[in-house]
C-alpha cells in the first residue's frame, strides 16, 4: 500500500544548468510529522551523508527558510528551483507499508543534492502550520548516519516505535498498547500509570517475559505511556 510519494524533476547529470522542480506528491503530514514527513525525511538522510560539509550548512539555513515561509531567492545551492519541468528527468521516492510494516523504495537518477533539495522544497507544498515540525524532521535527517530502516524512522519521529500504527495514529496505537480497550478514549494518569504497570510485568524478563523481544517491549511501553500523559 503507497503510504507517501515524491515525485523530484531534475537536471540530467551532464547537462551544465541544474534544475530542480516537483511532479506528483502525496505527503500525509498528521499526526506530525505524518508519514509524509518521514519520507521527505528519509530522502535527505539517504542522500545527504555524501555532501559536502558547506551543502550541508547551505541546506541547513535553506529548511529553516523554507519553514518559515519565507521567499526563496533562485537560484540556491548551485541549483535553480522551477515549476516547468520541461527537459527534466523524474525520480519517485515511495515510503510502502505492508501489514505494520514500512519500506522505501529510493529512484536515484540525480545527483544527492538534487534529491535533498526536491524534499526540502516539496515542505512549501504542505500548510504552513505543519512547515516547522517537518522542517524539524529534515534539520534531524540531515545527521543521521545510520542505515535507512526501522532505527531512523524512530529517529526522524522522535518515537520509541517505528510501527506502521504508532505513527499513523499514536493515540490508539498508546491505547492497545497499553491494553485498553477501544471504548476508552481517555484515562487518566492514574489509570495510564496503572495500565504501564501491568503491562511490564507481562514482558519484563524478570517475571518471564521473552528476553529477546523484552528491550523493544519496554521501550514500546514507556514511548505509550508518553504519548498518553503528555500534555
Amino acid at each position: 500500500m503507497l503510504l507517501a510519494e515524491l515525485e523530484i524533476f531534475h537536471s540530467r547529470q551532464a547537462q551544465p544548468t541544474r534544475r530542480v522542480a516537483l511532479g506528483h506528491i502525496v505527503l500525509p503530514v498528521e499526526p506530525a510529522p505524518g508519514l509524509g514527513g518521514i519520507l521527505l525525511g528519509a530522502v535527505v538522510a539517504k542522500h545527504a551523508r555524501e555532501l559536502a560539509d558547506d551543502d550541508v550548512i547551505g541546506l541547513r539555513h535553506l529548511i529553516r527558510e523554507v519553514g518559515d515561509g519565507r521567499r526563496i531567492i533562485q537560484p540556491r545551492l548551485r541549483n535553480r528551483y522551477q515549476v516547468d519541468r520541461h527537459g527534466l528527468t523524474s525520480s519517485v521516492h515511495r515510503l510502502i507499508g505492508e501489514g505494520d510494516e514500512m519500506s522505501f523504495e529510493f529512484a536515484d537518477r540525480a545527483a544527492d543534492l538534487a534529491q535533498v533539495l526536491g524534499a526540502v522544497y516539496a515542505v512549501e507544498r504542505i500548510d504552513q502550520q505543519h512547515r516547522a515540525p517537518i522542517a524539524d524532521v529534515l534539520i534531524s535527517a540531515l545527521r543521521w548516519k545510520g542505515p535507512i530502516g526501522p532505527a531512523m524512522v524512530a529517529f526522524l519521529a522522535g518515537a520509541q516505535s517505528s510501527s506502521l500504527a504508532a505513527l499513523a495514529d499514536p493515540r490508539a496505537w498508546a491505547l492497545g498498547r497499553l491494553g485498553f480497550p477501544e471504548s476508552e478514549k481517555d484515562p487518566s494518569s492514574r489509570e495510564v500509570a496503572r495500565r504501564y504497570r501491568q503491562q511490564m510485568r507481562t514482558v519484563h524478563p524478570d517475571h518471564g517475559g521473552a528476553h529477546e523481544d523484552a528491550s523493544a517491549a519496554i521501550r514500546e511501553l514507556a514511548e505509550a505511556r508518553r504519548i498518553l500523559t503528555k500534555a
